[in-house]
């Protein structure tokens, strides 16, 4: 019930980027270190701002409108890391999310959901075997763990992610294994193609083997050369 935002200020060739890497963990719980902390530690190396959200769990016994409070979280980061700018270097123009399993459903939901604080807003997103697909399965786990209750039809257009992307969605950044079995590859490949309909820029990497939840990844199936990929994706198209 009680939020913090660690910050790893940038070692280095400061890039004036920052990123708030918001954990995974299905909203039961918050996977703090291989989705957190030593990927900003990594990322903290190559001249970012790196910060890791511990947002509040969805719990009905806390707020009244559980659904709403990891959302809460990570805009309140975002706009903390930009009233920080100063202190740490950062180009307020250059901070994103990165969202890791049900952290990439909230990076997803943080780029697309619409809010008037411009400081809410990321410039960039990184999902990493996020979630952006309303299935049938993802229903059922956003009724059981974030809503509490059966959604209602306004709130599944809401859900519906894949049709709220349009032009103005943020550049992302997409990773999946394709023997991913918690989260299926076409939550990235679908929204991908979404992206690319837009004229949203997006880079996706597929890796044939890496399954769910690696984190920094493992040099045996190749998944870990993501966050080089990432940071050049970053540098290259000057994020």
């Amino acid at each position: 019930t009680q939020p913090t935002l660690t910050v790893y200020k940038a070692k280095g060739n400061n890039l004036g980027k920052a990123v708030v890497i918001i954990p995974g963990g299905g909203y039961e719980l918050v996977a703090m270190y291989h989705d957190g902390y030593d990927v900003a530690e990594k990322l903290s190396a190559h001249g970012f701002t790196a910060s890791v959200l511990k947002y509040r769990l969805p719990n009905p016994k806390s707020s009244s409108h559980s659904n709403l409070v990891p959302l809460a979280d990570t805009r309140r980061a975002l706009q903390l890391l930009r009233d920080m700018s100063d202190a740490f270097g950062i180009d307020e123009e250059k901070v994103g999310v990165m969202g890791f399993s049900a952290g990439g459903h909230l990076a997803t939901v943080a780029s697309l959901w619409e809010t008037d604080n411009k400081k809410e807003k990321p410039n960039y997103s990184a999902q990493i075997y996020g979630v952006t697909d309303l299935t049938e399965a993802n229903m059922k786990w956003l009724e059981k763990s974030l809503y509490f209750r059966k959604l209602t039809n306004e709130e599944i257009d809401q859900n519906t992610l894949l049709d709220l992307v349009s032009a103005n969605t943020p550049p992302t950044f997409l990773v999946h294994a394709y023997d991913d079995t918690v989260c299926n590859v076409e939550e990235t490949t679908l929204y991908a193609k979404k992206l690319f309909e837009h004229n949203v820029l997006v880079e996706t990497h597929l890796f044939p083997k890496g399954g769910h939840g690696f984190g920094l990844g493992r040099s045996k199936d190749g998944t870990d050369q993501w966050v080089d990929l990432f940071v050049n994706w970053l540098k290259v198209n000057n994020l």
